[in-house]
């Protein structure tokens, strides 16, 4: 097993890939705030296996295993769940994005990714002191 299969390191990985997945969401929320009848997406929260540092899948019931598959009904790419738009939040187009509400993700996003990859690099640096190559 290489240094870097370890869990606690896969684990932060697969959390700075889900953020970077769900920041490209939300770019394309925002990138469509004037699409008239456009209802904002975003990502199922990430779960982990502590054991092996995997993704969980979240998705109850079917779930693509190939990328042929057909989605099932209401679910328009893997791990995408449409928001749940109030209706006082859709305006006469139909758009239901609401930037202020996009941009507070996107900076959450932005700090999720710098605390994952922070510990990652010291994870990093504390192993190669571990094994004596400082």
């Amino acid at each position: 097993m290489a240094i870097t299969d370890m869990p606690m390191l896969a684990m932060l990985r697969s959390r700075m890939q889900w953020n970077q997945a769900r920041q490209t969401v939300i770019a394309e929320n925002v990138a469509n705030a004037d699409t008239p009848g456009f209802r904002p997406h975003d990502l199922a929260e990430l779960r982990v296996d502590q054991a092996t540092g995997s993704p969980v899948s979240t998705s109850p019931g079917l779930a693509l295993t190939a990328a042929g598959h057909m989605a099932p009904i209401g679910q328009a790419e893997p791990g995408v769940d449409p928001r749940k738009v109030k209706d006082f939040e859709i305006r006469p187009s139909g758009n239901g994005v609401n930037l202020e509400d996009e941009m507070m993700k996107a900076g959450d996003i932005q700090t999720d990714y710098q605390l994952a990859a922070s510990l990652y690099q010291h994870s990093l640096t504390t192993l190669k002191i571990a094994i004596g190559k400082s």
